[in-house]
């Protein structure tokens, strides 16, 4: 399994979070939504500039700025 970050992932493509590599108020925000090492999350897609990206997480849709998707690193499949 490669990890990359989370805005390098492709539309469609899931993975699993290995770390999420920020402190402080936005480190607990993304963490408070759920996004927690070994939490899987899938791209359901992007807006037409790729700023933000949709995730799926735990059944629910959430947007992240690709700013913040920076911190997140993710475990997906070397298909």
């Amino acid at each position: 399994m490669a990890k990359i970050q989370l805005r390098e992932m492709a539309k469609n493509q899931a993975g699993v979070i290995a770390a999420v590599k920020v402190g402080g108020e936005l480190g607990q925000r993304i963490r408070d939504m759920g996004l927690v090492p070994g939490t899987e999350i899938s791209i359901q897609g992007r807006a037409p500039l790729y700023d933000p990206v949709a995730l799926r997480v735990m059944g629910g849709t959430l947007s992240l700025r690709n700013n913040e998707a920076d911190f997140i690193e993710v475990e997906v499949n070397d298909e």
